[in-house]
């Protein structure tokens, strides 16, 4: 992230400073129907959750020891994507639609806090399950673009996309003895967001910042200690992406 932002202060001060800041570049890609090109980026993954109302109320036995639910939190984490994208002009340089599959690479965290009861004490007992996703993603984005000032121009974006978990267990069998949290193999986002452009000579170059929110819950219930206190769980996450379109 620290490296990105370097990167663009200073593709901006190029950009301010050069004698040749007015002169408008690449004047014919708005005159083309289709643009192609590739986007790199980093993510943070989370989880939205739903925890049932009665969750701290049902402590369980393991062995010797009896556990009692305290609090879950769900951590974000850093993540990164590649993708290769299709844009559409509807009409107008004002209105595209994009095509962008992507393959990122995620993990969700959830940190469970137990009260651990034996014989002997008490004590608090702490455990985290870790879900590590490679998505394989196909969204369909409505853009709208501002209208071109020089070299530069700003858009906003609304759309949804169809993710595939590469890496998911839904259908591994579940371990009771050492349990782990399952995750549907299918999803769906809606997502929203916005960018800049900046016009090169022969190529557009964009940066974007984007939030995706899953609207299937993703959790399958086995039973275990850490899917029984969980209603819901939904994917999520900001995206933030460099764009290279010729």
């Amino acid at each position: 992230m620290k490296h990105t932002l370097i990167f663009l202060f200073c593709l901006f001060v190029n950009q301010l400073f050069s004698q040749k800041f007015y002169q408008e570049r690449y004047k014919n890609f708005d005159k083309r129907l289709f643009h192609f090109g590739f986007m790199l980026g980093t993510n943070t993954s989370d989880f939205t959750k739903y925890e049932k109302l009665d969750v701290y109320n049902h402590p369980y036995q393991f062995y010797n020891a009896t556990y009692s639910l305290q609090a879950i939190k769900s951590n974000p984490t850093i993540g990164g994507q590649l993708g290769i994208l299709t844009t559409l002009k509807l009409g107008t340089p004002l209105l595209k639609l994009r095509f962008m599959p992507t393959l990122s690479f995620e993990e969700r965290v959830l940190n469970y806090t137990f009260e651990k009861i034996t014989l002997s004490d008490t004590v608090q007992y702490f455990k985290d399950q870790r879900v590590n996703s490679t998505n394989l993603s196909f969204p369909f984005i409505l853009m709208f673009r501002a209208k071109r000032l020089n070299n530069f121009t700003a858009y906003a974006l609304i759309g949804g996309s169809y993710s595939l978990d590469l890496q998911s267990q839904e259908n591994s069998a579940q371990n009771y003895f050492d349990p782990f949290l399952k995750i549907r193999k299918h999803d769906f986002q809606g997502q929203i967001g916005g960018g800049l452009e900046f016009f090169a000579p022969y190529f557009k170059f964009a940066v974007e910042l984007k939030y995706s929110h899953g609207v299937r819950n993703v959790l399958i219930q086995d039973q275990t200690p850490f899917d029984r206190p969980i209603e819901k769980l939904y994917n999520k996450g900001w995206w933030l992406s460099l764009i290279f379109e010729g």
